[in-house]
This record gives C-alpha cells, sequence and structure tokens, in this order.
C-alpha cells in the first residue's frame, strides 16, 4: 500500500513497525457541536482504519478529546458556567455524532485534562535538554534548537514567521517560540507545575497523549491540512527534539470541505452541524459523499452534492434488496462470471492500496452493479450483490438492509403475491389486466423486470 507522506511531499510504501498499527488522529476541542466539514477526518480515517484491519493489521487507534483550550474557557464565561461543565457536555455529544456518523470508537480517547501531571514532566524534560525556556511562569519551546522545523509544512522561515500569528510577546526569546506552558489567570483551570500554577499549551496535549499512548514512533498520524502548521509542525518539533527519533513515518491530511469554494468555518457562519446532515441525508449518505472524492482533494458541500450521495447509496440498497430476494443456490448463467467478480474485487483492492483511493473503489462497486443489471442474470445478480457486501465493508457502507427494510416484511410480501398474480394472468394472456398492474406500481415506484426465469421488482429511486 502507497499512501502520500506530508513530510517527503511524495507517495510512500506503508511499512509499519510491526504488524500492529500505531495510529493517531486528532480529535476536537469540545466547545461546541461538530460540524459536518469536522467530519471528514473522523470518516476518512475510520475508513482507513478499517481497510487495514481488514488487510490483517492490528490498529491501536487514538484521538484524542481536547478539554482544557481558550475557547472553551471563552465558552464558559459566556454561559456562565464552569469549563469542566461545557467539555464534559459537548463530549459527550461528541461521542454521539460519532455514532451518528457510523464512526467505530478509538482504542483509546485521551483527555487532555487527565494527562497534565505527564505534560508536566514532558516541559521539565525539552528544559533540561534545552530545548525551552521559562519566562515569568511561561514556557516556551526555542525553536531554532531543532534544526527539522518548517520540513513538515515546507515554510520557510520567512512564512513561518507570516503564517504563526504569533502574540507580540518581547519576552521571548525569537518570535517563532510557542508556548508549552501558560501562566494561570484569574477564573481560568489551572494545575500545580514548577513554575507555578498554570496549564498546557495545545500543540504539547497532542504530542504528551500520542507519545504515552503509542510510544516514541507512530506509524501514522493524521488530521487536517489545516493542522500541518504550526499544529503538527509543533508536535514533530517537540518529540523529535526530546526522543531524537522519528516521531512519525507517514503524515496524512485531508483536505478541507468547502462551502462554495470558501473554507468551511464556525468562525465564517458558512456550517451545519453534523448531527443535522445526518438527520437530513442519512449516515451513509455522508459517508459515501465524502468517500467520493479523494481523502487529499478539497470538497464543495451542497444540499444538491448531498441528494446525490443519497440516491447513489439509495440505489445500492435497492440493488442488494433486489437481488438478495434471488435463493442463493441459483447459479450464474454464465461460468465465467465468479471470474469476473474476482478481478473487479482485485480492481477494487488496488485502487484502495494506491494512496486509499476510494473514489475508485466506489466505482468499482458500481461497474459491478451495473454489469450485473446488464447481463440481467438472477444467479449473477446474486453472486454480485455478496461481493457488493464484501467491498463495502470496510468503507462502513452497504452492510445495512437499506430501502427493503423500509418496506417492511409484510410489504414485501404483498408485492411478492402481486407479481405473482400478474404472472398467472399473463399465462392466462390476460395481459391487458397484468400491464395494468405493471403500470400502478411504476407509478408507486415500483418497478418489474421480467426475464426468462421469473418477473422481479424493485424500488426506482
Amino acid at each position: 500500500m502507497r499512501l502520500y507522506n506530508t513530510l517527503s511531499k511524495k507517495l510512500e510504501e506503508f511499512v509499519p513497525g510491526e504488524k500492529t498499527v500505531r495510529m493517531y488522529v486528532c480529535g476536537p476541542t469540545v466547545y461546541d457541536l461538530i460540524h459536518i466539514g469536522n467530519a471528514r477526518p473522523f470518516i476518512v480515517f475510520d475508513a482507513l482504519r478499517r481497510y487495514l484491519e481488514e488487510q490483517g493489521f492490528r490498529m491501536v487507534y487514538v484521538q484524542n478529546v481536547t478539554d482544557v483550550d481558550d475557547k472553551i474557557i471563552r465558552r464558559a464565561q459566556e454561559e456562565g458556567k464552569a469549563a469542566e461543565e461545557i467539555a464534559l457536555f459537548y463530549t459527550q455529544e461528541y461521542f454521539a455524532d460519532l455514532a451518528r456518523l457510523g464512526v467505530r470508537p478509538p482504542t483509546y480517547s485521551p483527555f487532555a485534562t487527565v494527562f497534565v501531571p505527564k505534560m508536566v514532566e514532558f516541559v521539565e524534560a525539552l528544559i533540561k535538554k534545552g530545548h525551552a525556556y521559562v519566562v515569568d511562569g511561561d514556557v516556551y519551546f526555542s525553536v531554532r534548537t531543532y534544526p527539522g522545523y518548517g520540513e513538515l509544512s515546507g515554510r520557510s522561515a520567512e512564512e513561518q514567521l507570516a503564517g504563526a500569528r504569533v502574540e507580540v510577546d518581547e519576552r521571548k526569546r525569537d518570535p517563532l517560540d510557542f508556548a508549552l506552558w501558560k501562566q494561570a489567570k484569574p477564573g481560568e483551570p489551572s494545575w500545580p507545575s514548577p513554575w507555578g500554577p498554570g496549564r498546557p499549551g495545545w500543540h504539547t496535549e497532542c504530542v504528551v497523549m500520542s507519545l504515552y499512548l503509542l510510544g516514541e514512533t507512530l506509524d501514522i498520524h493524521a488530521g487536517g491540512n489545516d493542522l500541518i502548521f504550526p499544529h503538527h509542525e509543533n508536535e514533530r518539533a517537540q518529540a523529535e527534539s526530546l526522543t531524537g527519533k522519528t516521531f512519525v513515518r507517514i503524515w496524512l491530511h485531508n483536505g478541507m470541505l468547502t462551502v462554495r469554494g470558501e473554507k468551511m468555518a464556525k468562525s465564517l457562519g458558512n456550517f451545519y452541524y453534523a448531527r443535522d446532515v445526518v438527520k437530513l441525508f442519512g449516515t451513509e449518505a455522508v459517508r459515501y459523499f465524502y468517500l467520493s472524492r479523494h481523502w487529499r482533494k478539497p470538497l464543495d458541500f451542497s444540499f444538491e452534492a448531498m441528494e446525490e450521495a443519497k440516491s447513489a447509496v439509495a440505489r445500492v440498497y435497492n440493488f442488494l434488496a433486489e437481488a438478495e430476494r434471488i435463493p442463493a443456490e441459483v447459479n450464474p448463467a454464465d461460468p465465467e462470471f465468479p471470474q469476473f467478480l474476482a478481478k473487479e474485487k482485485e480492481r477494487f483492492h488496488a485502487e484502495l492500496q494506491d494512496d486509499f483511493n476510494t473514489p475508485g473503489g466506489l466505482a468499482v462497486i458500481q461497474e459491478i452493479i451495473g454489469e450485473a443489471y446488464r447481463r440481467n442474470d438472477p444467479g449473477a445478480m446474486r453472486q454480485a450483490a455478496q461481493v457488493v457486501r464484501e467491498l463495502g465493508r470496510p468503507l462502513g457502507l452497504f452492510q445495512g438492509e437499506g430501502a427493503s427494510a423500509e418496506l417492511g416484511k409484510l410489504s414485501e410480501e404483498l408485492l411478492d403475491l402481486v407479481v405473482e398474480l400478474r404472472t398467472i394472468l399473463r399465462k392466462e394472456k390476460n395481459f391487458a389486466l397484468a400491464d395494468m398492474i405493471r403500470e400502478k406500481l411504476g407509478k408507486l415506484g415500483v418497478e418489474l423486470r421480467d426475464s426468462p426465469e421469473g418477473t422481479r421488482w424493485v424500488l426506482r429511486t
């Protein structure tokens, strides 16, 4: 499998250190509900995790919860509540939203506040090694002591200064230096430290949790491409300065979700909460929407695009509902059809092995369905349905009952009865009444498909 490594700026063969893959994905800052743009890395890297597990790897998948941050403190002040209360409420809502999105729970979901003592130890070690310094209760990382700074983002020193959005602080030795520990302010949460009460910086939180839970070298570190600089650049600088080892083998960064070409963001007001989009279109439509575009490319959100994704998912389920009513013992008329399916499965895996190209994988699934319909062969349809289920599994798609579940068992049996009645009418050459049944069902969204083996019904979308 080859994946695009943000650090090397090229596709690299993915070779984990062992059969267990250690993967860290940046999680939420819990001050509000997640919007649909926040959901992209959660869904994309959930699918990558599922696929690697299907390939036989054991995954240790860590996704943090940032439960102490300036945004949480501001929200608490606005609502007249404790920061801990805000963080707890939105943490619970975050996990509820992950379930709505069909995202499997991480192996570990570390809370930043639980690891503060470890963060204090980490900062102390950086100071002892000469990579950090204390100023009036604040602790800063000395960027110039790490020669590799800027390699991940590909930014020059001038671009780093322009992009860091650093606050003017004459106490820092260098404008690029960033906070590892912030001195306590009145009314804010704080913890004891050798430099006085305070709280950790955001960049320090993630690096300590990942090192503690996954070891000194991670196989994969992933997140949105807005985190490359300064967050991931700063994580890498801290970890490698302390351990002297490669922090991450492969860095993965997904493209941003946009609205009419502009990044979706709460600060811009052009966002939709993830739970509202799921309620409107369904879990699998949201997943299909994201996986139908390459994970590294930007993706423009619209309700029209979501309707298309919902329709695409419904068409697959309609095919499955039709094919799975065919008895399992019915074989394809063409004895070479299983070989066709085997080649399509190889193509599917080749697409996902090539930089996790999920759009290519979904295209293979659609081609299998199209070929099964073209042949109009019940046995071929039944076998194709089994393969569609199999290939959809690592993507978190097509494992439910879809449209047929909405009908209910009684409705299916009634439709089967109407089809049987129409077959009897055709045998009796009562074509007028048989055609009227077909026409009436068509108006209700039920299409009848005649073949030498009999008649099948399918729901139209």
